[in-house]
């Protein structure tokens, strides 16, 4: 027996698959705590979203001069329209004392401080930003919000501010973790219900993907807590959904196999062996492709998007290492009956040779280059919607699905004070230049007002309140107005800081990242189709189906969220995480399926194997697709219109690359194409008959 065929019988023969087993529970025994404690390990600190080598990163450590701690500030706000009288100012007053003995307020309370207009009042209270992150936030701004509240005397009152928004972002996120687990294990259940007819054979694929998170988890938690692995909600979020999704996808394919090999051998040990000898080079393949593309996000600028790529990459990697060791192993421990009702006889017809796929793989044979060509415009004109693409950040309002709190509070300001105000820039320089510095930062256009400056160990500052409403453009091109005020202050070394500052930076780097990272995963993609497939032109083949894919789910989902869902705009970063997600995932179905039709080729001729290709893999990768589709679906479940957006637009891409883009575009391809498919290789040389073979392809087979 080869290594590789000694290698693929390891999991499943009749004494070392109970080794597997045992192996794998006692990696569960000792994951589980550990991976409980994942979400005590995450980072939801600015500092660990942004660039670090953004200017309003550094205003950030070097503030810590001035204060020990990291604050943000959050600013109480009264309204009373028909204007605010004696007793509503004692009131606010009065709270203002209180705000300064809750948990987590350090430094001095500003406030309350009445409106031009009369009608609002606003108090301004720094919150520690703690160990915890943001959930300090939620816990110090949930009772100044109880504070504000008891005896209004129906007058309004809201918290917002940085710290606002930063406790009802926490609030959406609470829980997050449990939310996407349990919504995303009833979607497996009931999809794998459905794609097998049987009521014991899911429970083995959920089992091993379940396993596969909690030692992914695990080790993640490890690598956070002792390697300065960067975890925050966003990666252990996505990292719920990619490890069950894709997990599950690697079981139907290798389950599928399996079935198929036991209608050839009547010994489920040898079946085994030889599904995973078939089917374990796809799944490799596929895995290392999601892996490698995760694995360019290491380049990226943003630490948010830098440390999801090793988070994403190892939760992959457990995933694979289940579904070819753990699965197999109770797979053939339980038998044939764990397929009933419709167990796989030894010796019976394979179904999938006249099944529905087989069908459309006669149709398709007979106009081939029609078919790829009718399919590639109805693609292309898909793509028309990306000229409404606004991935150009979300504004505070836009960030959420609803209308928290700190929104309200947010409009409420921009009405009765200076547009800035709550969220203000802050300057940092050397002391000598600090008064000049000062001056050039209020007289930029923009500025409505600039604080004192305050010196300590060597550095000075002082804050500087925007005309404009800190998540606006107009904000934003006021922070480069004031960078190059103050940058052009001799011997000053000034940096601007601040919310809006923050907004701009990480904008930006998301930008670059962009622009660096697409290529690179293109090209590591390519790489690894070359290799698998020994040929130059199938992989530059499926590449182009892959990327026009990814346009045409842009394309749709960017009309509908102008038209339907009514989203202010895109993230920054939605453009890559997207393409970074579909380029990844949506290649492995080209991998299910063209090496399977590699495979068929060799003795059938490309034009065939193709055809049988199609009729083996389609029903396995239709419902390994729906699967993966419905997992990312479920980021549509939280109130964050970020997650919202990855969500619907990789699970509508999974579906087009699933259902039109593999199965019509890719396979009416490989047909016209033939032979010269895998050029330069030896099947490029072997010519084969035009037309199928009907007794496996025709409509009547």
């Amino acid at each position: 027996m080869s290594p590789s065929g000694r290698l693929a019988s390891f999991p499943c023969g009749r004494r070392t698959k109970w080794v597997v087993l045992a192996l794998w529970l006692i990696l569960v025994v000792v994951a589980g705590p550990l991976a409980g404690k994942l979400m005590d390990a995450e980072d939801n600190e600015a500092s660990s979203w942004l660039p670090g080598s953004a200017e309003s990163t550094q205003v950030l450590v070097e503030q810590r001069t001035f204060q020990p701690v990291d604050t943000a500030q959050a600013v109480v706000v009264y309204e009373r329209p028909s204007g605010i009288t004696l007793a509503d100012r004692a009131k606010a007053a009065s709270d203002a004392a209180s705000f300064a003995t809750t948990p987590h307020v350090v430094g001095k309370v500003v406030g309350p401080q009445l409106s031009e207009d009369g009608q609002a009042m606003q108090t301004v209270v720094p919150v520690e930003i703690g160990s915890t992150g943001w959930n300090d936030l939620r816990s110090a701004v949930d009772d100044m919000r109880a504070t504000a509240a008891a005896g209004s005397n129906g007058m309004a009152t809201h918290v917002t501010g940085p710290a606002g928004i930063g406790a009802d972002q926490a609030e959406a996120f609470a829980g997050i973790d449990g939310t996407l687990l349990f919504a995303t294990v009833a979607v497996v259940v009931i999809l794998l219900l459905l794609t097998y007819r049987s009521p014991t054979l899911w429970l083995l694929p959920l089992i091993s993907a379940g396993v596969a998170l909690f030692v992914a988890q695990a080790v993640i938690y490890l690598l956070a807590e002792h390697a300065g692995l960067t975890v925050n909600a966003q990666s252990a979020g996505i990292l719920i959904v990619l490890v069950l999704g894709a997990g599950t996808d690697y079981a139907l394919l290798l389950t599928a196999r399996y079935r198929e090999e036991l209608r050839r051998h009547e010994d489920r040990h040898e079946a085994m062996a030889f599904a995973l000898h078939r089917a374990g080079p796809a799944i490799v393949a596929s895995s290392a492709t999601v892996v490698a593309s995760m694995l360019c996000l290491l380049i990226a600028e943003m630490n948010s998007t830098r440390g999801l790529g090793p988070v994403c990459a190892i939760g992959v990697l457990v995933a694979l290492a289940a579904m070819l060791t753990l699965l197999p192993a109770l797979l053939v421990i339980c038998g044939r009956w764990v397929f009933w009702p419709v167990k796989p006889g030894y010796g019976t017809a394979e179904p999938t040779r006249t099944g529905r796929w087989a069908h459309v793989g006669a149709w398709i044979a007979r106009k081939p280059r029609k078919v790829w060509i009718g399919t590639g415009l109805a693609l292309a004109a898909c793509c028309v919607g990306l000229v409404s693409l606004n991935a150009n950040g979300l504004s505070t309002a836009g960030t959420f699905t609803g209308t928290p709190d700190s929104v309200v509070g947010q409009q409420v300001l921009v009405e009765h004070f200076p547009g800035g105000t709550g969220a203000p820039l802050t300057v940092i320089s050397n002391v000598a230049p600090a008064e000049a510095v000062r001056a050039a930062a209020e007289t930029t256009p923009g500025i409505s007002a600039t604080t004192p400056v305050v010196v300590h160990d060597g550095l000075a500052t002082f804050q500087a309140t925007l005309s404009d409403p800190p998540d606006s453009q107009a904000a934003k091109d006021t922070v480069d107005r004031v960078r190059g005020a103050v940058h052009a202050v001799p011997d000053a070394d000034a940096k601007v800081g601040g919310s809006t500052a923050v907004i701009l930076d990480a904008g930006r780097a998301a930008s670059a990242d962009n622009r660096a990272i697409i290529p690179l995963v293109l090209g590591v993609v390519l790489a690894i189709l070359a290799l698998l497939l020994r040929a130059a032109v199938a992989p530059l083949v499926l590449i182009a189906t892959v990327v026009l894919s990814y346009a045409a789910a842009m394309g749709i989902s960017a009309f509908f969220f102008e038209h339907v869902f009514h989203f202010d705009g895109q993230d920054n970063a939605f453009p890559l995480f997207v393409f970074v997600f579909l380029v990844a995932l949506g290649i492995d179905y080209n991998i299910f399926l063209m090496t399977r039709v590699r495979e068929e080729a060799s003795h059938r001729g490309t034009r065939d194997g193709a055809l049988v290709g199609l009729a083996a893999t389609g029903g396995v990768i239709t419902s390994a697709g729906l699967i993966l589709a419905s997992t990312f679906a479920v980021l549509g479940t939280l109130p964050v219109v970020g997650f919202a957006e990855i969500g619907f637009a990789v699970a509508l891409g999974v579906l087009l690359d699933t259902l039109v883009v593999r199965s019509v575009l890719v396979t009416a391809l490989t047909i016209d194409l033939d032979r010269h498919m895998w050029w330069p290789s030896a099947l490029s040389h072997v010519g084969r008959p035009r037309e199928p073979s009907p007794d496996v392809y025709s409509d009547t087979a």
